[in-house]
């Protein structure tokens, strides 16, 4: 039973750890917003 209590323990933490991680990346790294313009070519817009 003590093995069990550790697996969980264990795996409770790294969750957590890998959870923290991603939050903090996501939240205090912004990517540096820019804006994108290319054509498509074959594509033909009608215009009314």
């Amino acid at each position: 039973m003590p093995s069990l209590f550790r697996f969980l323990f264990i795996t409770g933490f790294l969750s957590a750890c890998a959870f923290a991680g991603l939050y903090v990346l996501a939240n205090y790294f912004e990517p540096k917003q820019t804006v994108v313009t290319e054509p498509v070519h074959g594509i033909k817009i009608h215009r009314p």
